[in-house]
């Protein structure tokens, strides 16, 4: 069983529009790394400079990931990875 990672429109071009694909990998950081692996490009997106961009909202089980540990959080099998980017406006 792999982790379902759920993709925004925005990245869907670097999924070939697919809205969710597997990825493996036991924290986030691999994860982040298995998908680039099979998705180039989609990984400096993701993270800059060894963590999280700004902008980019990232959600393990509907857990925000910058409370639970960042890159370091701990992924399993059967877990599902929501990738938003950050809404703004005034």
């Amino acid at each position: 069983m792999a982790i379902e990672v759920r993709i925004p429109t925005i990245l869907r071009n670097y999924t070939d529009g697919a809205k969710a694909v597997n990825a493996e990998g036991a924290t986030l950081e691999e994860l982040i790394a298995n998908l680039e692996s099979r998705h180039p490009g989609i990984k400096e997106r993701l993270v800059d400079d060894g963590s999280l961009r700004r902008f980019v909202n990232v959600y393990l089980n509907d857990e925000d990931v910058r409370f639970l540990g960042g890159l370091g959080t701990p992924v399993s099998d059967g877990d599902t990875v929501t990738v938003l980017p950050a809404v703004a406006g005034g």
